[in-house]
């Protein structure tokens, strides 16, 4: 440590100014920020698909709570908010920041207004996002959070995560922080909401889970975080290893429709991730089950060989960056959704495709790492078919223990 009498000798001395000023820099902690949460944005689609939004018209002079379990913990934390598929401005009049302690209520005492640039509220411009300033805060790995937006005008909620598995809350009025909600609506899907990032300087990594409805943990148990990426944050948080859910239900590889193509927002779900050092994709099934279904009666069936071209594409973008890259095989799917208005899901011609996708992931070694999902949930007397024990009841969703095997099968030699 530099003495007292030195800088008492060459108090005025340029030298020594500079000298304590490269000292102080030294022992002052650099931020580094990296995601803890996220759930991609999705543009609202209109009456003529087959699922319904589950999306009031607008808002508007109402609060919306929504609620998330954060992967690691910090002492520092803030939000991301966006509007990519707004087509105009969208004003938030108040947000705030607190400790869930379930059923729609905060944790009392734990509440803090999030500002925008020293302001209280903020207007996020057409296809932006914003983060809101540093809350300084003491979160624990795991933590649920909920988060508070006052939208105080007519506000439609064009840029929403559609399958949330998680409540929130909808309230008239600014009401922004308190503990308990006066008289609220509850809603499944998510709004605006797209990121929660922490100050982690112990953080060795951050794991994007990128997929479909698999990934999004369509079927599993609502309000319990039972995703495979849920369990696999449990499983690394310790580990001081971030894991965040880029999955959209209803996501493709090659074309739009719940959500962007897997090539059209990749740089922004997953490369642009703070703290970004690899992602497990698990994607494709919707591009070969979907066409000559009631989701897409005229789309003609997908060849093999297109989804391989996309999941070269995704590879080489990852590795220019510095990413890694973990291939995921295609679960089974044999009687998909038979029992709900959506036939003719699963073929056998469709069946075939999703091999010679599978043999290619296992075997080309294009990607880093290969986890195979496929062979983990098939039932090993009828392979095309998913393990009774994993199974939802669909036959293309697992259930809580299926995605819990999914998680454990994920070795962390692969991700770093």
């Amino acid at each position: 440590m530099l003495n007292k009498c030195f800088f008492e000798r060459r108090r005025s001395s340029p030298f020594a100014i500079a000298l304590l000023m490269l000292f102080l820099a030294l022992h002052v902690r650099a931020e580094h920020w990296v995601s803890s949460w996220s759930a991609s944005p999705q543009p609202l689609w209109d009456g003529n698909f087959t699922l319904d939004t589950r999306l009031p018209f607008h808002f508007w002079n109402q609060t919306v709570r929504q609620v998330a379990r954060i992967s690691l913990g910090g002492d520092l934390a803030r939000i991301e908010i966006s509007n990519r598929y707004g087509n105009e401005p969208l004003l938030i009049g108040a947000a705030s920041f607190a400790l869930y302690a379930g059923e729609g209520q905060l944790a009392a005492g734990t509440a803090k207004t999030l500002t925008f640039a020293g302001e209280p509220s903020v207007t996020v411009p057409v296809g932006a996002s914003v983060l809101s300033d540093p809350l300084k805060t003491s979160l624990a790995d795991l933590s649920e959070v909920a988060v508070d937006i006052y939208l105080p005008q007519p506000t439609a909620p064009a840029t929403f995560h559609w399958d949330g598995l998680q409540n929130a809350y909808i309230a008239s009025g600014n009401q922004t922080g308190a503990v308990t909600l006066q008289t609220p609506d509850i809603m499944t899907p998510r709004v605006f909401l797209s990121g929660i990032l922490v100050d982690s300087p112990t953080t060795k990594g951050v794991v994007v889970a990128y997929g479909d409805s698999i990934t999004d943990g369509n079927a599993s148990t609502s309000n319990a975080n039972h995703r495979w990426p849920d369990y696999l944050a449990a499983q690394l948080a310790d580990k001081d290893i971030a894991v965040v859910n880029a999955g959209i239900s209803g996501a493709r590889l090659l074309l739009n429709v719940m959500g962007e193509n897997a090539l059209a927002r990749f740089q922004q779900d997953v490369l642009g991730q703070p703290g970004v050092s690899s992602v497990i994709v698990l994607m494709g099934i919707n591009d070969i089950g979907w066409p000559g279904s009631e989701h897409a009666p005229q789309l003609p069936q997908v060849q093999a060989r297109d989804l391989i071209n996309a999941y070269q594409q995704l590879i080489a973008q990852a590795h220019v960056h510095g990413v890694r890259i973990i291939g995921a095989t295609l679960t089974p799917f044999k009687g998909a959704l038979d029992e709900t208005p959506v036939h003719h899901y699963y073929t056998e011609d469709k069946e075939k495709v999703r091999q010679t996708v599978n043999n290619w992931i296992r075997n080309s070694g294009a990607f880093d790492e290969v986890v195979d999902f496929d062979k983990l949930t098939r039932d090993p007397k009828q392979p095309s078919r998913m393990r009774k024990e994993y199974d939802s009841g669909d036959h293309l969703h697992p259930n809580d223990a299926g995605y819990k095997a999914m998680a454990e099968m994920v070795s962390l030699k692969g991700l770093i």
